[in-house]
């Protein structure tokens, strides 16, 4: 069996791919940074395939698919994303619509076309890396919020008409919190509280998808957190999540 990994050049990603091969897991594993991805390898006691792919072009997911779906493909880590902090009325929009395309249309391409992989074969596990940031608006990273909303809905969605058809399809969401990676660097930003470890978020995603998990809340802190949000007004949790963000040093 092989897992296809996205944004496995570093973080969660990287960690992921680390679990899976303890798990006996051969490997595809998708990034930019080829000299990252042959690190990577290098370490891994599994087979290991690697494919240099920028998921902001809508042709390489659509051929990415294709390269691998004649493999043992039997999990699915759509892991690719960033972010980006400032005012919305400030930040690059060529940047912010490369983070479209990554962090949601890629995301729909590959879940789209590996579901209905896996659904023919009846097996297969699809996880999308969301964040706690799905659950809200994000005030000064009002876009990577949004983008986080559409990959924890549309995963939701999906797991729901998965459920109805009786399929042995697992289709989950991971929502983690503030967690010690390369994200804070790319989006410019310092986390106002405390990362949780990438490793061990890492084990936590890869055995909740094998089981079959839907949404998946690393750490007990975001937990709480997101169970008293429900009881607060949603203009209430906006104000208090820009006030947050302002904390960041953007």
């Amino acid at each position: 069996m092989k897992a296809l990994i996205t944004g496995a050049s570093s973080g969660l990603g990287r960690d992921m791919a680390r679990e899976l091969a303890a798990r006996g897991y051969d490997l595809i594993l998708v990034a930019r940074r080829e000299d990252r991805l042959r690190l990577l390898a290098a370490e891994l006691p599994v087979r290991t395939e690697i494919i240099c792919a920028d998921l902001a072009d809508a042709g390489a997911v659509y051929d990415l698919h294709a390269r691998v779906r004649g493999e043992d493909v039997a999990a699915v880590v759509n892991n690719a994303g960033f972010g980006l902090f400032g005012a919305f009325s400030e930040t690059d929009l060529d940047a912010e619509l490369r983070m479209l395309d990554v962090n949601c249309r890629a995301v729909h391409i590959l879940t789209k076309l590996f579901l209905r992989d896996f659904k023919a074969q009846n097996r297969g596990c699809i996880l999308n890396v969301a964040s706690s940031a799905g659950f809200m608006a994000g005030p000064l990273m009002a876009t990577y919020y949004a983008t986080k909303n559409y990959v924890l809905r549309l995963t939701q969605a999906i797991r729901e008409e998965v459920r109805q058809a009786g399929s042995a399809v697992k289709v989950s969401a991971l929502c983690p919190g503030p967690v010690n990676t390369e994200f804070n660097q790319v989006a410019h930003v310092r986390f106002a509280s405390r990362g949780l470890d990438s490793r061990r978020v890492a084990a936590y995603a890869v055995d909740g998808m094998l089981r079959g998990r839907g949404v998946m809340v690393p750490g007990a802190e975001m937990k709480a957190v997101l169970a008293l949000r429900r009881f607060a007004p949603e203009t209430l949790v906006t104000r208090i999540a820009y006030h947050i963000q302002h904390r960041k040093n953007g």
